[in-house]
């Protein structure tokens, strides 16, 4: 008897949904506190600095020095209180905590009620890349990772293109409390889409707690790397509009729009190539190329030098922030996402922090041209962990 098969190829099983409506609340979340974060990032320094009466490099180093301080306390702590409290309560604390102090630099100009404000946003904000980036790996389908990565890091990026150069143009055209108040508006209003949000989710695998992923070099190697990387990311934000030449004042906004935009742009492009190659790979050429902007930018009095500058440190960024994250993301179980996005924006926050203040030191007995090419020199000594990052399994776990 002649066997009857079934004509019909097998189907292919459907991808699982990447944009739910969880996933797009979260973007509502991101996008506030993003726009807050970033609104104010380049100002506030310039703020104190102005505050001060031209205090320079170190006033403004010590703003974003003390809103990194408290932001990498935070997320040492945020996963035991997300543990506790649960996902929506850290997540409004933190954007209560990033947007209304804000409020305060519209009345005060003292360095230290400055410093005050920014230590109070700085623990805001952990709370919400912490509490908030678990949860969004834990909306993301495992087999879509690298691309809803790359995704978040698309959403979360476009603030950082409008907000750096929009939060110069505006302090400058409408005054800085006008800053301040529209960053005080974009994180508490963000506060409305966080009841919609799951408060706990069941996470597979075993948890990974702090002290043991810092023991954990699968963990450990990304994280140095990107944190370099980090280190000349907060220089840029504080340093650029004071290092170049105020008759260039235009160069500056250009620059902070280019930056953003590369990094942005490189890092949606890095989370599609990693999902075929691996994102491994990814991690050496995203510090070299970080590191070969930033010497570009040595060069302050040219405004093509400045631009091409962090043009190219900000693509090199970009692809250091979806590689390395992406990378801890499978060397742990779901169970261990919390202890991942800690670590990673420790990594991330921790390095703009020590830019901050030891460029703020270094240019003011080098000047800010010898200081850049020393940051750029500094940044190779990462180069260790990048290559054996280069040549290790992109799935090895967290044991």
């Amino acid at each position: 008897m002649t066997e009857i098969r079934d004509s019909h190829p097998p189907t292919r099983a459907p991808r699982p949904p990447l944009l739910t409506r969880p996933l797009l609340l979260r973007f509502v979340s991101i996008v506030g506190a993003s726009t807050s974060f970033y609104l104010l990032l380049s100002v506030v320094p310039a703020y104190a600095t102005a505050g001060s009466g031209g205090g320079g490099g170190g006033t403004a180093g010590l703003a974003t020095g003390a809103l990194m301080l408290t932001t990498v306390v935070g997320e040492l702590a945020a996963p035991a209180l997300v543990n506790r409290y649960g996902y929506r309560l850290v997540l409004a604390a933190g954007l209560i905590l990033l947007g209304a102090p804000a409020l305060a630099l519209t009345w005060s100009h003292d360095v230290w009620g400055i410093v005050v404000v920014c230590l109070l946003r700085g623990l805001g904000f952990a709370f919400t890349v912490v509490a908030g980036g678990a949860l969004t790996a834990s909306l993301i389908p495992a087999e879509r990772r690298g691309e809803g990565l790359a995704l978040v890091g698309v959403v979360s990026g476009a603030p950082s293109l409008v907000g750096l150069p929009l939060g110069v143009w505006l302090a400058r055209q409408a005054g800085y409390d006008t800053v301040f108040v529209a960053g005080a508006v974009a994180a508490v209003a963000a506060v409305l889409a966080v009841p919609g949000l799951p408060d706990r989710i069941r996470a597979s695998g075993r948890p990974v707690g702090i002290t043991e992923g810092l023991r954990s070099t699968e963990l450990r190697r990304p994280a140095l790397v990107f944190a370099v990387t980090a280190v000349a990311a907060g220089i840029v934000v504080t340093f650029l509009p004071l290092a170049v030449p105020a008759s260039d004042t235009g160069v500056v906004a250009v620059a902070l729009f280019v930056q953003p935009a590369a990094a942005t742009v490189a890092r949606w492009l890095a989370g599609r190539r990693g999902d075929r190659s691996g994102p491994a790979r990814l991690v050496l050429p995203g510090l070299l190329l970080s590191a070969a902007g930033t010497l570009l930018m040595a060069l302050t009095g040219s405004p093509v030098a400045v631009v091409a500058g962090v043009g190219l440190f900000g693509i090199g960024f970009g692809i250091a922030q979806n590689a390395t994250l992406t990378l801890m993301y499978v060397r742990v179980p779901a169970a261990g996402y919390g202890t991942v996005s800690a670590l990673w924006n420790f990594a991330y926050d921790a390095g703009m922090g020590a830019g901050a203040v030891a460029f703020g030191w270094l240019a003011a007995g080098t000047g800010y041209p010898w200081a850049f090419a020393l940051t750029a020199a500094a940044m190779l000594g990462a180069l260790a962990p990048a290559l054996t990052d280069r040549r290790t399994t992109p799935r090895a776990a967290v044991r």
